[in-house]
């Protein structure tokens, strides 16, 4: 059986004229084009649907039945339709997102209001997650993308996208001694209690990695999971830690005293973790593309946000 779109509409069109002249001037089709199409429908059914006079149609009961079905179907189509239209003119959609705990906190509600001031008919939803779940979320199709450090190794059907750069900050308590100088070197710190990430979060390997590099050895007397955690131990006067730019302004509301580190110059990538096997929704196409411009914008020296 094959019954098109275009005969249940000529079909409905008729029943509520019943008039083939009249249905087709709703429909914008010749009589001749309407006369055929409900014939080729009543062949494709096997039924007849209108008895026909001289100057009189109506319904058979075989007709009568299957209208408010053929009625149904046009309508869960239209509605389909205007879904997809407003899907596609992000009129309403959801965005999912995974992110680190600090790019979650300081950083993508800013994304977020902007975002929702432009389209409000999209919700987006928002993961606070430890690093290694920013991965699997994303791998496993619970979230669109999601948000994190650069990873050394990932799954092959994840890619990653470069954001934006930090640099790594000792987070001392007010009146350290450290806190007289403009900047400290790495080896300045080694003899110091240390506070930060554990082994096996991306930023501490990113950490390791480095410092290795130049025949340095970071040992920590504390390890926490959560930067927030690492600011709390330092307020706390537990020793001194070492965190990204993007815990300054959490660093500061604490009144905890920041000083960048060199020698060597570390910084960890922020980066866009992608499905390769997956395409983006629109409303997360868009969103993903208003993350991307406005990292540009906040990685500008001369910008605002580039206190992170």
């Amino acid at each position: 059986m094959n019954i098109s779109l275009r005969q249940l509409r000529v079909f409905v069109a008729v029943a509520e004229a019943l008039s083939f002249t009249r249905a087709g001037e709703a429909l914008g089709l010749p009589q001749s084009t309407v006369s055929t199409q409900l014939r080729e429908l009543e062949d494709a059914l096997g039924l007849r649907l209108f008895d026909r006079h001289t100057r009189m149609l109506r319904l058979t009961e075989a007709g009568a039945e299957i209208l408010p079905l053929a009625r149904k179907t046009l309508a869960d189509l239209d509605a389909v339709v205007g879904s997809s239209a407003e899907l596609k003119t992000l009129g309403r959609g959801r965005v999912s997102i995974a992110a680190s705990s600090v790019q979650a906190a300081m950083v993508l509600p800013r994304v977020m209001r902007a975002f929702a001031e432009r389209h409000p008919g999209i919700r987006v939803e928002l993961f606070d997650v430890s690093q290694d779940e920013v991965l699997s979320m994303v791998h496993s199709g619970a979230v669109d993308f999601g948000l994190g450090t650069a990873f050394g190794s990932s799954p092959q059907e994840l890619a990653m996208r470069a954001l934006w750069h930090e640099s790594f900050f000792a987070v001392l308590p007010e009146g350290h001694p450290l806190a007289a100088r403009r900047e400290l070197a790495w080896r300045d710190l080694l003899a110091e209690p240390l506070i930060g990430p554990r082994k096996g979060n991306p930023v501490r390997t990113v950490l390791d990695f480095a410092l290795a590099s130049e025949g340095l050895v970071l040992t920590l007397r504390h390890e926490a999971s959560l930067p927030l955690t690492i600011a709390g131990m330092v307020e706390g006067g537990l020793g001194i830690g070492i965190l990204t730019s993007s815990m300054r302004q959490l660093a500061e509301a604490l009144r905890l005293q920041l000083r960048p580190i060199h020698r060597p110059t570390i910084q960890r990538e922020v980066v866009l973790v992608l499905h390769t096997g997956r395409s983006l929704s629109p409303a997360a196409k868009q969103f993903s593309d208003a993350l991307i411009a406005w990292s540009r914008t906040a990685s500008n020296p001369s910008g605002r946000a580039a206190r992170r």
